[in-house]
């Protein structure tokens, strides 16, 4: 029987470690944060016992991806024996609707059923599922909950933007560049976009001190601006119009940036940072472990997004690591963050294949008598 745990106050994918991986080159040059508590700022190892043996899982229902990450406690991290992602489009409809659509939920369930399964023949100890924001706007969002735990036996804990946020933060921030200056840990999702100011010092976990969620993610903001119009010169304002709605849904924050500040870093999370670096290396297929921890200049990020926006959907599902699945998808992500890049002029971006499940993970390993 899965414990499955509630908070105190890529189809499947290869075993692997996860620890304090160091960010690398690659080729080319809503509301204040006080509200978010920090994780565990204590450090370091208790000496290895029986929970060292047991396996812990994460499951993170996003409004376009179901993932699942089932890993085992190491000295330096934990380490992945099983791994899941598949695009389940749960938000699809949802803007015009306030509700998911019978169809999203039958995709959703029969993801969360391979879950269910992946979770029994791994002997899973310990577990925490989490809905992010198409369970929050949905009406029936509650209903959809309960149908799963009926039906899969999995818990899902619809979680605030807050939570969202502080878990995306402490599955990525390893990946931050070294150094003194404040910097920015963003995470794109289908539904909304969290940004989260931080001040990180040393190798501890990142003191937040601002944060705003923002109601565009790729999924929402696609459906809120008709982009693949016949004209070049009708695709171009409708990238500018999806620009705009993500500014305004960002200056709040960007008003409480520090200005001028030297040495600033910024770390993505998401679909649309890691696909985008795949095209600037020039994979032939995604590889994680050319992705996770890449530092990429962001004048070649916008370069790809200004060349991604100018493409017709059959030329942008022609491309490598874009392909039919996200291809409708790829061009909002490119306005999200090159409106991020206009709020935070940082030189590189630091790229993470990583962020909610590992969050999760870290805490669940935390409260399983380990102290990460």
């Amino acid at each position: 029987m899965v414990q499955q745990s509630r908070p105190s106050p890529q189809s499947s994918g290869p075993t692997g470690r996860y620890a304090g991986k160091r960010a690398r080159s690659g080729s080319g040059d809503g509301s204040q944060a006080a509200a978010i508590p920090p994780p565990s700022t204590q450090r370091g190892f208790a000496p290895y016992g029986a929970r060292d043996r047991r396996s812990y899982a994460a499951i993170d229902l996003g409004t376009n991806n179901c993932r699942l990450l089932i890993a085992k406690p190491s000295a330096d991290g934990f380490i992945v024996v099983d791994a899941f992602s598949r695009i389940v489009r749960l938000g699809e409809g949802l803007a015009a609707t306030g509700r998911i659509s019978d169809a999203a939920i039958d995709r959703a369930i029969a993801a969360l059923s391979v879950c269910a399964d992946k979770l029994r023949r791994r002997h899973v100890t310990l577990a925490r599922s989490v809905a992010t924001e198409a369970c929050r706007r949905a009406s029936n969002g509650e209903e959809f909950i309960r149908r799963v735990y009926k039906e899969t036996g999995i818990a899902l804990d619809i979680i605030s933007a807050q939570e969202e946020a502080r878990l995306a933060v402490l599955g990525c921030h390893a990946l931050l560049e070294p150094g003194d200056g404040p910097a920015l840990i963003f995470d794109i999702g289908g539904g909304s976009t969290e940004l989260v100011l931080v001040d990180a010092h040393g190798d501890g976990t990142p003191h937040i001190v601002d944060w705003v969620s923002a109601p565009w993610g790729v999924v929402s903001l696609t459906e809120s601006e008709a982009f693949d119009h016949g004209d070049p010169a009708e695709r171009a304002a409708a990238y500018g119009r999806m620009r705009a709605r993500v500014s305004e849904a960002f200056s709040p924050l960007a008003r409480r940036l520090p200005k001028d500040a030297q040495d600033i870093r910024l770390l993505g999370t998401s679909g649309t940072v890691t696909t985008l670096a795949s095209l600037h290396l020039g994979l032939p297929r995604y590889d994680r472990q050319a992705i996770d921890g890449l530092i990429v200049p962001c004048e070649s990020m916008r370069a790809i997004s200004d060349r991604l926006s100018g493409m017709a959907l059959a030329e942008r599902q022609k491309l490598p690591c874009i392909g039919t699945e996200r291809a409708d998808l790829v061009v909002a992500g490119c306005a999200i963050l090159e409106s991020i890049l206009d709020i935070w002029p940082a030189e590189r971006l630091g790229v993470a294949d990583r962020g909610i499940r590992e969050g999760i993970l870290r805490g669940l390993m935390d409260r399983g008598g380990r102290v990460m």
